[in-house]
């Protein structure tokens, strides 16, 4: 019975990550004005030293791919958490494709697995970016906006 338990395989709550992903896409438009324009970079302040980017990558009829980074003069760039995130216009969401390097993430992983990724890593990384969102709308009033051109 106990092994049994361990062995069940974790069905994703899918009514709650649409209303994460939702509601992501609702920050992201209030966050992001001009979605329709790539190469747009934002920039938030959080404090001394440290900011948050997105960036918009890709703009095509029904989505936009962003993104988003976190800036910090004293930290190495590798323990500065980066995310790509995809905008589905129609379906009015936004879902993370990748976090910290590493690519699309499936709805549910067994436990344990060799990457360690929880069983919920989706659900858990769009929650993330959830309150990423809402840290960087709070900090709103001190942001500024600048055009990058393409490297």
């Amino acid at each position: 019975m106990t092994e049994h338990r361990l062995l069940k395989k974790y069905v994703p709550r899918l009514a709650s990550l649409q209303a994460i992903c939702s509601a992501n896409y609702g920050r992201l438009l209030q966050l992001l004005p001009e979605l329709d324009q790539e190469s747009l970079e934002y920039r938030f302040a959080a404090g001394q030293g440290m900011s948050f980017g997105i960036a918009v990558q890709l703009c095509e009829p029904y989505t936009t791919t962003l993104e988003m980074r976190q800036l910090s003069d004293a930290l190495p760039g590798y323990l500065q958490p980066v995310m790509q995130v995809r905008l589905y216009h129609d379906a009015r969401m936004a879902e993370v494709l990748g976090f910290q390097h590493m690519g699309r993430f499936r709805p549910s992983y067994p436990y344990p697995n060799r990457l360690m990724h929880q069983k919920n890593e989706k659900e858990l990384v769009n929650h993330f970016l959830s309150e990423w969102l809402g840290f960087c709308l709070k900090q709103r009033s001190q942001s500024s906006v600048s055009e990058d051109s393409p490297p």
